[in-house]
């Protein structure tokens, strides 16, 4: 079996990139969501040892963003997520006039990953469905949506650390100074390591579109707490931007790759 042809190197387009930013974020958002959706727990007890749990759903995020980085990221730079388009801005990586257009795709992105999954939920068993939604349809949430309990402050603090720590592992793996060829996989690794943290405090979002999309069809409650994960995954990866040219390159001017990745 032959390879397919590599088209010629020509600049992507800005409907290109933003082709490759709804396609990404769909990616991700089925991945992860289907994941917790459908394999978290297999069966009726939530015991059954053929449930992936928290694990599988931290892998499954992992690798849905390395294989969206390296299908899409050479086309669009492969943020797939708001907090990561600004921050990348905030560091001088993207221009801060792009951010709207790409933050818009996403969203959409986002939205239709967790609208198939709810397709397919529907056509589950009777009940499978008003379960998934009952429960938050894998939304992010605190206090008592919390899947282990634990407070706003919890929630916020969360949010704000791991999100700028994805920031600069972001900025550092795709720094020239960095091994090519191999961001994708220190990001999604990065990921996983982040949501088996997270997942028991609030569910772990690092990612505003991936929460808004969840919450919009978890409703309710879900919903109103919805705004904590937009602003704080927003404050870390602003925060991460701001200071890492301040703390890793001092005041010399240092080129970077373009960004091949994000959740």
């Amino acid at each position: 079996m032959s390879s397919p042809e590599v088209p010629p190197s020509v600049e992507p387009t800005t409907a290109s990139q933003l082709l490759a930013e709804v396609a990404g974020t769909f990616l991700l958002v089925f991945g992860l969501v289907g994941t917790a959706t459908f394999s978290a727990f297999f069966g009726e007890e939530t015991s059954n040892p053929l449930g992936v749990g928290f694990l599988g759903v931290a892998i499954a995020l992992g690798l849905s963003v390395t294989i969206a980085a390296y299908a899409f990221g050479p086309i669009s730079g492969g943020h797939f997520n708001p907090a990561v388009t600004l921050g990348l801005a905030a560091a001088g990586r993207f221009p801060w006039r792009a951010t709207w257009t790409f933050i818009l795709a996403q969203l959409v992105g986002a939205f239709l990953g967790a609208l198939a999954v709810f397709g397919l939920a529907a056509g589950g068993p009777a009940g499978f469905l008003d379960k998934a939604v009952a429960s938050g349809f894998v939304s992010n949430g605190f206090g008592e949506l919390s899947p282990g309990g634990f407070g706003l402050v919890s929630a916020i603090v969360i949010e704000v650390v791991i999100t700028a720590l994805f920031l600069y592992v972001i900025l550092g793996v795709t720094h020239t100074r960095a091994a090519a060829g191999f961001a994708p996989i220190a990001i999604g690794g990065t990921l996983t390591l982040f949501l088996l943290i997270a997942i028991p405090i609030d569910n772990g979002s690092i990612n505003p579109a991936r929460s808004i999309a969840t919450a919009i069809f978890g409703g309710g409650d879900w919903l109103a707490q919805v705004w904590v994960f937009i602003v704080f995954p927003i404050i870390g990866a602003l925060i991460a931007g701001f200071s890492y040219r301040i703390l890793f390159e001092g005041t010399r001017p240092v080129g970077s790759r373009p960004v091949a990745n994000r959740s």
